[in-house]
């Protein structure tokens, strides 16, 4: 998201991100206008909710543990979004929140959303992503039974969320939410490439497939010369399970060490899980935050939890894959580096004990690194943000703008707002 602010701020328009306050020195760091909406939780607050929701394995549940979360704060989330949007040209919002329609609405302005995983794009042509295939059975069947798992899909998630939220949508004014998945907004901008992951057949033309829209931190100098002298100028594997919380992350790395060869060295990011280097295994080096793209240039293999986020940089670096999902999209991420050619998945549960056989079994294979590098000259050759740029000023200018946002008089003075 700070990749699209950016690029928006390029081409001239005013870019408010609004969000809540953990992010706000990485925004100020981006050069983009902070805006704070609740909930104002700490860091350790949200890594606390991260961690309720990696011990729900359903994901309708999932969503409704995030919605029992944000419960209490809606009220005041729908306050600050009436400020945020005075005078908004475009609000364009993460696909989890559709109640920002609603609002969006009441001011009369045009609103787009933001797909992380293509997994949310509905289609006859295959059923919602974890739902059975009718393989072997006619056309028109598989059709019939997919369109009903979507309709069945979206009105299930519809009454969750409207569950959750009705009395404080009511209490502002506002009516409940509809087509959560089916039609969240005029415009979908699915945020993954379209050369590799747009399924072949003919979608809703509401989801426009425009590529990563990646940004990262500043390369750290002072981290380079570890890094140089730790991998002596050979790749090594790296783990990065970004913001995946454990209970007790010193215990996996136990176990990680008592299967890890003496001797074999592996790159370790410390994570919202906070894994430490364990006393006995100098051949472990643990990091903390830094630019994914620095980091994997130094992989052999990129061990990670399947984040969307993630798995573009690593698919940016055609580094080959070993995903470890933990919640929510990422064993969809999974199947689809598979799909790929560009990996493998491991189980979570036993994930430190096989981790090392699974290494040397992927790196013994030369097709995923071959797989992983065409990949990568497939991503060079697109350019996410600017296509998405592209897609929503055509949006506002024309049809879009029309039919969502008619003003009397002269357009007010432009601003983009992406919470």
């Amino acid at each position: 998201m700070i990749a699209l602010g950016r690029e928006l701020q390029r081409r001239g328009h005013a870019v408010a991100f609004a969000t809540s306050p953990p992010f706000r020195d990485t925004i100020a760091r981006a050069g983009l206008e902070f805006r704070e909406i609740p909930p104002l939780w700490t860091h350790a607050e949200l890594a606390h909710w991260m961690g309720r929701l990696q011990q729900i394995a359903t994901p309708l549940f999932q969503l409704r543990e995030l919605y029992r979360a944000a419960q209490p704060h809606i009220p005041a989330i729908i306050d600050a979004m009436d400020g945020v949007l005075a005078g908004a040209d475009l609000l364009v919002s993460s696909y989890l929140f559709p109640m920002n329609r609603v609002i969006a609405e009441r001011h009369r302005v045009p609103f787009a959303t933001f797909a992380f995983a293509h997994n949310t794009v509905p289609s006859r042509y295959y059923p919602p992503d974890g739902l059975p295939r009718l393989r072997g059975l006619p056309r028109p069947v598989q059709h019939t039974w997919n369109r009903w798992l979507w309709r069945i899909g979206n009105l299930a998630v519809d009454t969750l969320v409207n569950q959750m939220i009705a009395r404080p949508l009511r209490a502002r004014g506002l009516p409940l939410v509809k087509d959560f998945f089916s039609k969240p907004a005029r415009l979908v901008i699915v945020g993954v490439s379209p050369g590799l992951m747009r399924p072949p057949f003919p979608l809703p033309p509401r989801f426009h497939f425009t590529g990563y829209c990646r940004w990262q931190e500043p390369i750290n100098p002072d981290i380079e010369a570890t890094l140089q002298k730790f991998t002596g100028g050979r790749p090594v594997p790296v783990l990065t399970f970004g913001s995946m919380v454990y209970d007790n992350p010193d215990a996996w790395m136990a176990r990680l060490a008592a299967r890890w060869p003496a001797g074999e060295k592996l790159i370790v990011q410390s994570g919202w899980a906070g894994f430490r280097t364990p006393p006995e295994c100098p051949h472990f080096l643990t990091i903390g935050p830094m630019n994914h793209d620095q980091l994997f240039q130094y992989a052999s293999v990129v061990i990670h939890h399947g984040g969307a986020g993630t798995t573009a940089s690593v698919l940016h670096a055609g580094k080959p894959h070993i995903i470890v999902p933990h919640i929510g999209d990422q064993d969809f991420f999974a199947h689809e580096i598979r799909r790929l050619g560009c990996g493998v998945k491991l189980g979570k549960a036993r994930w430190p004990e096989r981790l090392h056989r699974t290494v040397r079994r992927v790196l013994a294979n030369p097709v995923h690194a071959s797989k992983a590098a065409r990949g990568a000259e497939t991503l060079a050759r697109e350019n996410g943000p600017a296509c998405a740029a592209e897609t929503l000023e055509r949006y506002v200018a024309g049809a879009g703008a029309a039919a969502d946002a008619p003003r009397q008089g002269p357009p007010a003075a432009e601003a983009l707002t992406i919470p």
